[in-house]
């Protein structure tokens, strides 16, 4: 007899993310050797408290909880009061207009993709991203019958590779995917690097007579640790979208909420949004939640304390000094991605588990050889796991 299961997800569900394999191996350790004496790496979920502006939100909402349609239904798109305060937001962060009628609220920037895969994707196109890249992008492209193609970035730097792109793109082309700050490298990709991908993709756009989205997943735009200039898409590229969330500067990951903004001169506009409005609503989304809309209205302007960020990856980097590792330094988001000691990076992983660290091998993410590391975590954490690291490296090296 068959199973219930589509092959599909049988398959998805045989190579599932590393980064949930790792985290399911960390409550296994933490149950033998007790939280304390487990350095978990492996999942980029924020620890750090909300601002004390989300908890004064929070009560007024508990306060007029009881009139009417306090918590109901509200337009796909988002509450209109949300909308205006974000597009203001976003608007200050690309040094363009942008009206409230080209963002919506989404259920979280994954939410948003969906949306947008869903909107412009038919079976067989493709969507192009740099490697390394965050896993999901592959199984959000491929519920719309997509394709991720990955581009291998400059190992040295994770930079672009324009001309690696440029291969890349054929008549398939529906979408390019960057994430910057990247996760899991913590590059953020300059002006001219974005300038030459905005034309490899108007060239490829004239051949195919559509252009080609370019989408920036921005959720991790507020980490930015040495103050360099991350530029504005909206000014390089017409037909581009931004797609953030508040998971990471509101530590609201688990109320997921975000936001779809697009280009003052995104062709085809007002069709464009009613689409990922539409799709926002027949994906099962209906709308954002209205708590997490409530809050960002209150609060475009809150972040949580970047500083600890900071010093935590400072801390990161000492440690990892110490114990040997090759690393570039992440000027933003918050993980590090140094290369594996040997040619086999689940192997090293796994002489990682072996001294209570947990990490997530680079093929996870579309480039074998190196690890990922999420600092998100306590300092003491960081600073305790210095011996541990130490003696994995001594015995990759044998």
């Amino acid at each position: 007899m068959k199973g219930i299961v589509s092959d599909e997800i049988r398959g998805y569900m045989e190579h599932s993310s590393w980064i949930r394999k790792m985290f399911e191996e960390g409550i296994e350790l933490k149950k033998k050797y007790g939280d304390a004496n487990v350095y978990d790496f492996s999942l980029g979920n924020p620890d750090l408290p909300p601002p004390t502006q989300v908890k004064k939100v929070l009560a007024d909402i508990t306060a007029n909880v009881d009139k009417p349609f306090s918590l109901g239904y509200m337009p796909n798109a988002g509450l209109p009061s949300t909308r205006a305060a974000l597009a203001e937001k976003v608007s200050r962060e690309q040094g363009v207009e942008i009206p409230a009628s080209k963002l919506i609220i989404t259920c979280g920037a994954a939410g948003g993709l969906n949306c947008v895969f869903r909107a412009i994707l038919q079976p067989g196109d493709e969507v192009v991203c740099p490697a390394p890249y965050f896993v999901e992008y592959g199984f959000y492209a491929g519920n719309y019958g997509g394709k991720l193609v990955s581009v291998p970035s400059n190992q040295d730097d994770f930079s672009l590779d324009i001309e690696g792109f440029r291969g890349a793109l054929n008549e398939k082309t529906r979408a390019v995917i960057i994430n910057s700050p990247n996760n899991p490298t913590g590059r953020i990709y300059t002006e001219e690097e974005l300038n030459r991908l905005a034309e490899v993709l108007k060239e490829q756009s004239a051949k195919n007579e559509r252009p080609i989205l370019l989408i920036s997943d921005e959720p991790y735009r507020f980490l930015n640790f040495d103050g360099v200039e991350i530029p504005s898409l909206f000014q390089l590229y017409d037909a581009s979208v931004v797609i953030g969330s508040f998971s990471k500067n509101l530590s609201l990951a688990g109320e997921r909420i975000g936001y779809i903004a697009a280009a003052p001169n995104f062709p085809d506009a007002q069709v464009f949004m009613a689409a990922v409005t539409m799709t926002n609503r027949i994906l099962g989304f209906v709308n954002a939640p209205i708590l997490g809309q409530e809050i960002i209205n209150q609060c475009t302007d809150c972040e949580v304390d970047m500083n600890r960020y900071r010093v935590r990856r400072d801390l990161m980097a000492q440690v990892l000094s110490d114990a040997g590792m090759e690393y570039y330094l992440p000027p933003g988001a918050f993980y590090f991605f140094p290369k594996s000691p040997i040619e086999d990076d689940v192997e090293f992983v796994r002489m990682l588990v072996a001294e209570r660290i947990l990490a997530v091998p680079g093929r996870g993410f579309g480039m074998a050889g190196h690890i990922r590391l999420a600092f998100c975590v306590n300092e003491k954490t960081i600073t305790d796991a210095a011996e541990s690291f130490k003696r994995a490296m001594n015995a990759a090296k044998g």
